[in-house]
């Protein structure tokens, strides 16, 4: 009985790394597949749309894998730094990366707006930096929900916004749904590790997202 409890987490551990490669592999599928839809148009939303995607799936790297790496390589000195260290430095590198790609897709819609600031970039980039140091120091998840849920807020009124006249709006759909998965990624680190059905069902309405994202992006980048 008492590996059971052992068990169940490594199974909720092989899910979440399955989990996690679906969506790096989608977000890298996506930036790649819209590279020559950007050489056509060179429409800076595209750009910063595509980017987006590539950041996410650095977050998700050291969201997932470096756990993996961990679990596998038995002697912890073969990272050089402390196993802590070397944790609360990932955790950084995921909030930053996360972060960064949530600025990024931000910009993608208020670029032309954006770009009358050249150093708006750098200052989104230093912003995700402090956001991860400050989640970072002070220990308290609830920071992260609370600017994260910020941040989506700000997405939804954008999308509005801009998108207030268009009732049928590709990227509009996709921006929504790029919040629902973020939402839902907010929720899932917050779930605590003995309601893991509840995380499975978060993946699994994760990655439904994520490929149907994929799909419609692949199939406009292809119609053009």
């Amino acid at each position: 009985m008492s590996r059971i409890p052992e068990m169940m987490g490594m199974m909720g551990f092989g899910a979440e790394i399955i989990y996690a490669f679906v969506i790096i592999i989608c977000c890298l599928m996506i930036y790649l597949g819209t590279k020559e839809l950007y050489k056509l148009s060179a429409h800076e939303g595209i750009k910063y749309f595509r980017i987006s995607f590539l950041l996410f799936a650095l977050a998700f790297f050291f969201r997932s894998f470096i756990k993996l790496a961990f679990l596998i390589v038995k002697d912890p000195r073969i990272f050089i730094l402390p196993p802590d260290i070397f944790q609360s430095l990932t955790t950084i590198l995921f909030i930053y990366f996360s972060t960064i790609a949530i600025f990024y897709l931000i910009y993608s819609m208020l670029w032309k707006k954006l770009r009358k600031f050249p150093r708006a970039i750098y200052l989104m980039h230093l912003l995700a930096f402090i956001t991860a140091l400050i989640i970072i120091l002070s220990k308290n998840i609830l920071v992260y929900f609370f600017i994260n849920i910020a941040l989506l807020l700000f997405i939804i009124i954008t999308i509005t916004i801009i998108h207030r006249n268009e009732k049928k709006n590709l990227l509009k759909v996709i921006y929504v749904l790029l919040s629902i998965f973020l939402f839902l990624n907010i929720i899932d680190i917050l779930i605590p590790k003995f309601l893991e059905v509840f995380q499975l069902l978060i993946y699994l309405a994760s990655i439904s997202i994520f490929l149907w994202i994929l799909h419609k992006v692949l199939t406009k980048a292809g119609s053009n």
